[in-house]
């Protein structure tokens, strides 16, 4: 397994939206990067290419979104596209967990913080990729020597 130190990118895959967190080297919590735009013709991979090269991450995070009873629909389908497209562009290790409660982790953070309901449009998808990272390192941490 790997060693789940930062730096590493999270992300979150949506047919609308892609949240986009990072983690860095001293796995202290992941932070919020961007939210890039999804559509009919695909991702901004301008943008993911960016961030992908301003971070230099050591490997990927990604949530896989399956149904509420663990089986994969057209959500998770798509996401599997989006991976194995990234892939190919990009020669990153990959990773996938079990995205089912980080929208929920998301939206409980953000009620906690009061933001406002353009605040929360705005960061709701960079929140449930940080909740991506952060489930991703706590599973991983058991398996880390010392910890």
């Amino acid at each position: 397994m790997p060693e789940p130190s930062g730096p590493w990118l999270g992300i979150d895959y949506g047919s609308k939206r892609i949240g986009v967190a990072f983690l860095g080297e001293a796995g202290l919590g992941a932070q919020p990067l961007a939210t890039l735009r999804n559509s009919e013709q695909g991702p901004d991979w301008n943008a993911l290419a960016r961030l992908i090269g301003d971070w230099q991450p050591r490997a990927l995070v990604l949530g896989l979104p399956l149904q509420a009873d663990g089986s994969e629909g057209q959500t998770a389908t798509a996401a599997r596209r989006f991976a194995s497209a990234l892939e190919q562009r990009h020669s990153l290790p990959l990773y996938w967990i079990d995205e089912r409660l980080s929208s929920h982790a998301a939206e409980a953070q953000m009620r906690e913080r009061e933001l406002s309901r353009a605040e929360r449009d705005r960061l709701r998808d960079q929140l449930a990729a940080c909740a991506i990272l952060e489930s991703f390192y706590e599973e991983e941490a058991w398996r880390r020597p010392g910890t």
